[in-house]
């Protein structure tokens, strides 16, 4: 016999505030993608057609995805003529990149991975800036506290944790913002998804985190990853709701993501939201991606492309002619030509900067490696750029 087991002991209660959630009817993703494009008028016939302030998103959604598709193909040429180390393309995957960039308020900050380059754009950063990382150039190629986008993050799943403590901060100094953080199925996997959910739904912090479930990580399907229903099923077992959304629909994922950030600043605590797309192109441009699945594979995918959902719709709803489309396409080339104008320019290094960020004073070994360096640099005849300037 237990202590707990005599007659009479005293069995702890948690007080009613404590008492862990014992429905989880409220937390369940809807049992199939939500969708928008395509389905309003379907099911509800000329009435269901949305006002002029969802045909504005529209025209500006299509205009990023094309955009977007565009920067895609630009940035991963540059890989290739050796002016990009690496390039992790989001082609298939722009619904997602361009919803979350221009779902976010000003004040709201954006916690991408590696290959949410678009998303960093979407948002409004400079592209050549966003490629700084992939380029080799600097750690990261922007002022991340400006401009409310965290480092692009190559570690899978380690920018969720930073989020979650960010929004948590945010919400104790009773700042008005939400924080949407981005990751990849196979980030999913990780401890820190982990972690970051539990202290998320715990905390009751201004998050989002959206999950691009691509299909792989790297070269592993989603099926050898796990077994629950979907990813947004996960969010049960925190406490948190879990949405699930086509992520090739960018306005479906616009809705999804604008009401749980909604949901975020108001109080109500983290959601997770699940875009079910594709990975169309190869993991990197070192990956080669024919090993672990096949062409007809993608082609089905191709046949549910971002770009031609939404080029439909409009031209259904009579928002897009031939006009419009030549002008977007000619926006998005010139776009292209500048990227890659200012990516041909070599950029000139200061060695020195290699000191300048590492820590807020800097160590004595810091301090005696920066004057070796500084010898060394003077004996070989190179002026840095600040000595330059003097």
């Amino acid at each position: 016999m237990t202590v707990l087991e005599q007659l009479g002991a005293h069995v702890p209660v948690p007080p009613p505030s404590w008492r862990p959630r014992t429905d989880p009817a409220p937390l369940l993703p809807d049992a199939t993608p939500h969708r928008a494009l395509g389905v309003r008028d379907a099911e509800a016939g000329s009435a269901g057609r949305a006002g002029s302030g969802d045909e504005e998103l529209l025209l500006r959604l299509y205009a990023a995805v094309v955009h977007g598709r565009r920067y895609n193909e630009q940035a991963t040429a540059l890989t290739k003529q050796g002016r990009l180390a690496v390039y992790p393309s989001s082609t298939g995957q722009e619904a997602c990149q361009v919803a979350s960039g221009l779902v976010l308020r000003e004040r709201d900050w954006l916690f991408p991975s590696y290959r949410d380059t678009l998303a960093a754009v979407a948002r409004g950063l400079d592209p050549v800036e966003v490629l700084s990382l992939l380029r080799g150039d600097s750690h990261n190629g922007y002022d991340a506290r400006e401009q409310r986008v965290a480092p692009l993050c190559t570690p899978l799943a380690t920018q969720l944790p930073h989020a979650v403590g960010l929004a948590h901060a945010a919400r104790l100094k009773g700042d008005d913002l939400a924080v949407l953080a981005l990751v990849g199925d196979g980030g999913t996997s990780e401890g820190d998804f982990h972690e970051a959910l539990n202290f998320a739904a715990v905390w009751q912090a201004p998050v989002v985190v959206l999950v691009q479930n691509n299909g792989f990580a790297i070269s592993v399907p989603l099926s050898k990853q796990t077994a629950a229903p979907s990813l947004a099923h996960k969010a049960v077992g925190y406490g948190m709701p879990g949405r699930l959304v086509d992520g090739n629909d960018a306005l479906a994922v616009h809705e999804v993501l604008d009401e749980a950030l909604e949901r975020a600043r108001s109080g109500g605590g983290p959601t997770l939201v699940e875009a079910v797309t594709y990975r169309v192109e190869a993991h990197t441009n070192a990956d080669d991606a024919t090993r672990y699945r096949t062409a007809d594979e993608v082609e089905t995918w191709r046949a549910h492309d971002p770009l031609a959902l939404l080029e439909r719709e409009l031209r259904e709803r009579g928002l897009l002619d031939e006009e419009t489309a030549r002008r977007v396409r000619e926006e998005a080339e010139q776009k292209a030509a500048q990227l890659r104008e200012r990516m041909h320019q070599d950029v000139a290094p200061d060695p020195q900067e290699l000191f300048a960020h590492v820590y807020s004073e800097r160590t004595p070994q810091l301090r005696e490696q920066e004057a070796q360096l500084r010898a060394e640099l003077a004996a070989e005849g190179h002026r840095t750029a600040g000595e330059e300037q003097r």
